[in-house]
């Protein structure tokens, strides 16, 4: 029982990483950022900059939490 709970967490886990992982921008933007940049406003570039900020922090957490999880269902 305590396998397939874990197992269950785990998958919640695997779909919030890809999703999280697909809602980051690239870090380049490429011929696209180059020809729409001028556009961008001061207020818009630090909005971003934030939520790429917390992004990469919640990937970070995801991420561990995987890793641990896959450690404990392999040792179960």
């Amino acid at each position: 029982m305590l396998k397939i709970a874990l197992s269950v967490i785990l998958v919640v886990c695997d779909i919030a990483l890809i999703a999280i992982v697909m809602l980051q921008s690239g870090k380049s933007a490429g011929l696209s950022g180059a020809i729409a940049g001028g556009a961008d406003t001061f207020l818009s570039k630090n909005k971003a900059k934030s939520l790429d900020a917390k992004l990469a922090k919640l990937t970070k957490w995801v991420a561990i939490a995987f890793m641990v999880l896959a450690l404990i269902i392999s040792l179960v």
